[in-house]
Order: structure tokens, then sequence, then C-alpha cells
């Protein structure tokens, strides 16, 4: 134990060890509660709890993954770049779509602050709970609220919308590929956008018609 703990890297190696577990798992069991990064969650902290290792000790070590967090959503501009075309031939849409999204989480946090009766900083805590971790810690922050739950509440709306993305877009009889992906990915942040990928099913550009087609 006290070997595991000394070292630099216990907390990447953790976090990468319990994710990976999670992905195996996810491949043989198809239920979406198997999301790999819920396995990966509860899987470090049943190791905190067991071996008695506390968060600090945890944290020296992963801290090293937060940083690689900005450079990731960063990254993201590239797959947007590539979808130029299909964004200005629907920005109409999309930047709607967006719009609804801000507003609905803004006006759903807002109302439920004054039924429970938060305060100032429990509510700011909240606010972003559908902004990318990597933006929501800075905001937080500068808001003055618990930087700590407000990534919690980030993980848990991110896992929560991945897990009923598809129901509710069924329920609701979504089928464009554009509306499942501004809706999945305004409410549920990257976790959403992956769900949001695989509902498309290998999607890709036609640039004859500029549209976005399935491939089944």
């Amino acid at each position: 134990r006290d070997m595991l703990v000394e070292s630099t890297f216990f907390g990447v190696v953790l976090s990468l060890g319990a994710y990976g577990v999670g992905l195996i798992v996810k491949k043989y069991c198809r239920h979406t509660i198997f999301n790999p990064l819920l396995i990966a969650i509860v899987m470090t902290m049943l190791v905190l709890i067991i071996f008695d290792i506390d968060y600090e000790v945890y944290n020296e070590g992963a801290k090293y993954l937060s940083y690689l967090l900005t450079p990731a959503t960063v990254c993201l501009a590239i797959p947007l770049y590539e979808q130029l075309t299909l964004l200005k031939n629907n920005w109409k849409a999309i930047l709607l779509g967006i719009m609804s999204g801000v507003l609905t989480s803004l006006i759903s946090v807002w109302v439920l602050s004054h039924i429970w009766k938060l305060d100032y900083a429990e509510y700011v805590t909240l606010l972003p709970k559908s902004i990318t971790t990597a933006i929501c810690m800075g905001v937080s922050e500068e808001l003055g609220g618990y930087v700590t739950i407000t990534v919690t509440v980030i993980i848990i709306t991110g896992l929560f919308g991945n897990m009923i993305a598809e129901g509710v877009c069924k329920l609701f009889r979504i089928e464009d590929p554009i509306a499942k992906g501004v809706a999945i990915g305004s409410s549920a942040h990257a976790m959403g956008t992956t769900k949001a990928n695989s509902a498309i099913v290998h999607g890709g550009f036609d640039a004859q018609n500029g549209t976005l087609k399935a491939k089944l």
C-alpha cells in the first residue's frame, strides 16, 4: 500500500486502470448504466475507501490528467471545422437549439434553487452543470461557487444525459441527426456528444447536398 501511495503517478494509474476496466465491462454489457466513466468513478472510490487512502494523496497524482482537459476541449475545433459546411447550412437551427438548451438549463437551475431555498453560493455551484469540465471549474470559482461540487454535478449531468438520451429521442420521435446532436450536446456536454455520435451510427457528411447522412 505504502509503495503505491508514495508513487507520483498513483492517481493517474488508478484512474486510467479503472477507466480501462469500465471500457471492458461496457464492451460485454451493452446496457447504458454500464458507462465506463461511472464504473471508473465507483472503482476509484472503492479503492480509496478500502485501502484508507486520502483524496489529497490520490489527487496529487491524478491532477496531471486535469491538465489535459483544456487541450482536449480545444481539439474539438477540429471536428467542428470538418463539418463547417454543415454548420453554415444549418446555422439558424443550430443557434436556436443551443440557445434553447442554455436557457432551459439556466431557468431550471434557478427555479429549483428557489424551491429548495439555496443560497447564492449553492446556486452558482449548480449553474454551470451543462458546461464541459475544463470551463466549468473557472466559471464556478469566479462566481463564488464550490468547484468540487460543480464538477460532481457536471459528471452526474453528463452520465444521466448519456444514459437517457436515446430513450428521450425515441419518446419524442427525434430522428434528425442535427437535432439529436444539438439537444444531447447542449444538455449533457462531452458525454452527451459521445452518445450523439453513436446515435448517428457512423454518420458521414455528404458534401454534394450539404446534409448529414447515416452510414448503417
